[in-house]
Formats: structure tokens, sequence, C-alpha cells
């Protein structure tokens, strides 16, 4: 791969340089010295590229971004989380390996440094703010979506991955195809996982949107990540307030915002994926697995696991 190919990010050539390594065919791979695995990148056009990072590092490595440009307005979108671990995953490690995306306009992503981090599973995609706007057709009445495209306050959003975008993911990763043809099906399949966020972005219902700062961002993820952590204990939002220094009105408000979800529904969902895993998983009965994601009343417990899987906890170890 040439030095001056267009098509491949700065970032990941400035990586490259830092690792004593080359870039071929705008794949990085990781020296073992330094860790395994590999990082690729793309730079489909003047408005739109891509970083695919799946390795892990003995140590924390800094990159100064060559391409920063703060008079820019783009849009960040980073699934996380989203290749497959080989080795087991405990059930109070879930917290932290969401598969999800965030959404974040150019005003959250003010640092002249991008921290290249250990244990990195994430795809990357920027977009200029003006190339989308001109894919968009009609007037949408979301106020997220007008946010958005606006990126005029800093807003990030988090959207969990549901089935279709993660096999869209998939493709990306795992489609076979020539040198011909690779940019333009992945700048095609990148715009497809735009298209299908900003989708589900459009059906929240948030009236009023409001600027975020990476501080309030912080607190927000150390709350969802205690609330997590801790699923047989339901969530108090008033403790939470104390605990974190939030009011309770700005907590309740920029949860959702963020997650898409009030904090008790948001807590809810998860304590139920949580049941449902360790039902599959075992070597637990139904009555153990309500008892030890906190329900004292076990009809209740599979009330709820019905409303959320369609069946009770008994049908659902049998299937």
């Amino acid at each position: 791969m040439k030095r001056d190919d267009q098509t491949v990010p700065s970032v990941l050539q400035k990586l490259a340089d830092i690792l004593g390594a080359e870039v071929k065919n705008r794949k990085l791979e990781i020296p073992t010295k330094f860790g395994s695995g590999y990082c690729i990148g793309f730079v489909f056009n003047e408005h739109i590229r891509m970083l695919i990072s799946n390795y892990e590092l003995n140590q924390n490595i800094e990159v100064e971004n060559p391409e920063l440009d703060e008079t820019k307005k783009l849009i960040f979108f980073k699934f996380q989380n989203i290749f497959p671990k080989l080795e087991t995953v405990l059930p109070r490690e879930r917290a932290s390996g969401i598969p999800s995306v965030l959404i974040a306009t150019s005003r959250i992503n003010t640092d002249e440094i991008i921290a290249i981090h250990s244990n990195t599973s994430t795809i990357n995609i920027e977009v200029d703010t003006a190339y989308l706007s001109k894919l968009l057709t009609g007037t949408s009445q979301s106020q997220i979506l007008k946010r958005l495209i606006q990126n005029t306050q800093p807003y990030l959003f988090e959207q969990l991955i549901y089935p279709t975008l993660q096999r869209v993911v998939d493709e990306i990763m795992t489609d076979p195809i020539s040198d011909t043809f690779e940019l333009l099906l992945k700048r095609i399949k990148s715009e497809e996982l735009i298209c299908r966020l900003l989708m589900e972005l459009e059906k929240r219902d948030e009236k009023h949107i409001y600027a975020i700062n990476n501080y309030d961002i912080s607190i927000l993820y150390k709350i969802r990540d205690q609330i997590l952590e801790h699923l047989h204990i339901p969530p108090v939002i008033s403790e939470l307030s104390i605990a974190f220094g939030m009011s309770p009105t700005k907590l309740k408000r920029l949860f959702k915002q963020v997650f898409g979800d009030s904090i008790f529904s948001y807590y809810q969902r998860f304590r139920m994926n949580e049941a449902a895993l360790l039902l599959k998983e075992g070597p637990y009965s139904v009555s153990e697995v309500g008892y030890k994601l906190g329900f004292t009343n076990l009809s209740h417990f599979s009330k709820l696991f019905k409303e959320h899987f369609g069946m009770n906890p008994k049908m659902y170890t049998m299937m």
C-alpha cells in the first residue's frame, strides 16, 4: 500500500508508524510485541470514512489525529462490543460489554488526541452533516434528527444493537469481496448502518433535546454501569441522585435522552435479559434465577418474563 493512498485514513498510517508496521490493503496487523489483532481503515470520499478496530494492545497508545478539523460538522457513529468474545463472559461483566452504537455530534469529540485503548472492538464511522443532509429527503419531525443535522451543540445518544443492524455489521466484516468493489460495497453498507440508526433514533419521542457535556456523560455511564452491575437491586432515583451529585430531574431527563428509555424500564429490560441468559446457561432453576435477580414474588417474575419474551420462564428453558 502506497503511503500516499488517499483511501487510507491518516490516523491509521500514524498508528502504523508508531508501531513500526506497514499498512497493507488498508489493513494494519498489530505486531506481536505490541499486542494482537488488526485495524482496517477506509476513506470512501471526502465526506465519509470508517475505521474497524479489533485488537488488544499490551499498553495504551495515544495517536495524534492529523485530520482533525474543528471547523467541520461531523457525526460520529461508534459501534462497540460487536465482535464475539472468545473467552467466557461472567454475568457481572456483561454490563461493560453491551453491543451498542454511540452517536455523537463533533462537539463531543473536541480532543486533539484519539486514545487507542486496549481491548478495542469497534467500528467507527464519521460522516459530514452537509453530505448526510443531502441524502435525506422530506422534512423529519424528529427533534433528535434535526439537532444531529444542525450539529451546533454537543449531543450523545446510545442505541442498542438489534439483529438487523448486527447482520449488516457481520456483512461488512465477513463478506468476501474483490479489491475492485471493496470501497463501493463497504461505503454502501456504512450508509445502510447510518440510515438504520437514524431511523431508530427518529422513533424516539423526545420533544426537547438538551446539550450535554463530557462530565455529565461520565456521570450517566457510571450510573448506568452501577444499575447493570446490581440487577438484583431496583434503582432508586433519589439515591442515585445523591450518590452521583445530579438532580433527579436532570438525571431522569438526560438518562432517557441518551439511552432512549427511562431508568427503571432500562433496568427492567436488562434484568429480564440476564434472567434469560441464566436460564439458558444454567445450572439454575426458575425460582433460583428469580431470587438471584431480586424477585421475592415468583409469580411477578414469571409475568414480567412473559411480557418480555412471550412465554413463561419454564417454557423458555425447554426451547
